[in-house]
Parts: structure tokens; C-alpha cells; sequence
């Protein structure tokens, strides 16, 4: 092939990729598909992970170490293809006032 034509054959393909949506290119992972098991370890394996639990996507993490330095770790539940409230791992978030032991 000549030059000319691997390259808009690149160009192209570049021009698709981009014009694809997010959605379609890298679908996200639902937990009501999976077993709280199989949950449980993606997040346990990869550390931090954003998943959808029905709604919009969360991240979880394995523990309070992938949470930033202010941040606490809270444990979440979410409904699995097995078990409607699986403990699948934590969410961070910023402490409220209510949540510090005085």
C-alpha cells in the first residue's frame, strides 16, 4: 500500500474512535450481574474500581488507603445477582462534623 493510503486509513480510524461515546468504547461493570463473590474480589484485586450498582457509576476501593489523605472509608452495600446487599468495599468521602468521636 502506498503511504498516502495507510494514512488516511489511520486518520480515519482515529476520526471513528473518537467520535464513538465513552459508553460504547469501555462498557461499565454492574453489580447486579455479578456474585457479591466475584464483586468483591475485582475490588479486593484492583484496589479501586468504578462500577455501576444500578445507578450512576461509584468508585469503591479495597481500603483507606486509596482514599485521599482528608478523606475517611465507608463501608458500601450493594445489590448483587446474588445478594441484595453485598459489602463490596468502601466508599471515600469527607468527614461531617457528626462523624468525628469527640
Amino acid at each position: 500500500m502506498a503511504p498516502s493510503i495507510v494514512t488516511r486509513r489511520l486518520a480515519l480510524a482515529f476520526c471513528v474512535a473518537l467520535a464513538t461515546p465513552a459508553g460504547a468504547q469501555s462498557p461499565l461493570s454492574t453489580t447486579q450481574r455479578m456474585t457479591c463473590a466475584d464483586a468483591m474480589a475485582l475490588v479486593k484485586s484492583r484496589g479501586s474500581v468504578s462500577i455501576s450498582s444500578g445507578g450512576a457509576p461509584e468508585r469503591f476501593v479495597r481500603d483507606r488507603g486509596q482514599c485521599n489523605l482528608t478523606e475517611i472509608a465507608e463501608l458500601r452495600f450493594v445489590p448483587t445477582r446474588d445478594n441484595p446487599e453485598c459489602p463490596i468495599g468502601y466508599r471515600c468521602r469527607e468527614p461531617e462534623f457528626g462523624d468525628w468521636d469527640w
